[in-house]
């Protein structure tokens, strides 16, 4: 496979030696928690996905570092997640961290938040009050792993999670067992990914990303009140559209049956990025592929993470600082 410039896309995980745990940085391989971790029995964590890209003139930079951490931090204020490194404090552990693993392409960052332990005179239960905060991060090298010619997409039977059972801006683990689930079902019918409706029937996102549709030139996506993650990459995508490609983007419902009249589909998220969306339920969007408005977003998106769009820069943090 081959991303959009044409390079060979890169295997999607390849860990680095050291990591940070509980205000150590230990060997990733020595880095163990006990089975009796409340996040591990509960699913009681909170967590990030940050990409770092290498300039064309070799320096690594984290894209959006300061907006990952301040959504991480909202999560971790949900699920009672305290005495956590401030953001500054956080934000230099991170840059340490790639500087220490000698990181020299481009990587993922996984900031990990997490239920501990049952404090002193605390009964045993699922709980948030009375347990301890453990921390974790670790970094990997992450290149483009998704194909600039398009992926297909079933619409899951399996519903997201509405806010009011689980808040939808907050990247707690145990959420994610919804979008497995989704996830799973789309492979088992020869898809990519999955899209999910929410409780009432109308786009919700794709299992790890939010979901753009294009008519009539126009960007279309549902709002943060159908239950969705506020992405960064969405907000970057929003941002892009505007100001550089001019185009109007709008933020409303998408009922189930307008997928099949969109004239293009894609995703966006710190993962995948941007990849275009070909086939929805094995229909097809363009009989000619990519559309062109997805190819000049994912284009563009590309562009400003790799720091080739100096309007852009203070999105970009260098390892070197």
């Amino acid at each position: 496979m081959t991303d959009l410039s044409g390079e060979a896309l890169s295997a999607p995980r390849s860990p680095h030696p050291w990591m940070y745990l509980d205000g150590e940085i230990v060997a990733a391989v020595e880095a163990l928690v006990p089975i009796t971790t409340q996040a591990f029995n509960y699913g009681t964590a909170v967590f990030e996905g940050i990409r770092a890209y290498v300039a064309d003139h070799g320096e690594l930079n984290v894209f959006r570092l300061d907006d990952h951490l301040k959504r991480l931090e909202n999560s971790a204020r949900l699920l009672q997640l305290e005495d956590l490194p401030p953001r500054p404090a956080m934000r230099e552990i991170i840059l340490d961290l790639l500087q220490r693993n000698q990181t020299a392409t481009d990587s993922y960052v996984r900031p990990l938040a997490y239920k501990k332990a049952l404090l002193p005179g605390f009964g045993f239960g699922v709980k948030l009050t009375g347990v301890s905060t453990g921390l974790a991060i670790n970094t990997l090298a992450m290149g483009a792993y998704m194909p600039a010619d398009g992926i297909r997409c079933a619409v899951s039977s399996w519903r997201r999670i509405p806010d009011s059972s689980l808040p939808a801006r907050a990247k707690i683990t145990g959420s994610y067992a919804n979008s497995a689930l989704a996830m799973e079902s789309a492979y088992r019918q020869g898809c990519d990914d999955a899209l999910m409706l929410n409780v009432h029937g109308n786009l919700a996102e794709a299992t790890t990303s939010n979901v753009f549709i294009v008519k009539d030139g126009q960007l279309v996506t549902p709002p943060l009140s159908a239950h969705i993650l506020e992405g960064i990459t969405r907000d970057t995508v929003i941002t892009l559209a505007r100001d550089e490609l001019g185009l109007k983007v709008i933020e409303r419902d998408i009922p189930f049956s307008e997928l099949f009249s969109a004239d293009e589909c894609f995703l966006s998220g710190t993962g995948v990025e941007v990849v275009p969306v070909t086939e929805i339920d094995h229909h097809k969007l363009q009989e000619g592929g990519v559309g062109e408005i997805s190819t000049a977003i994912r284009r563009i998106y590309l562009e400003t993470v790799k720091g080739m769009n100096a309007k852009y820069a203070h999105w970009l943090t260098s390892v070197s600082k």
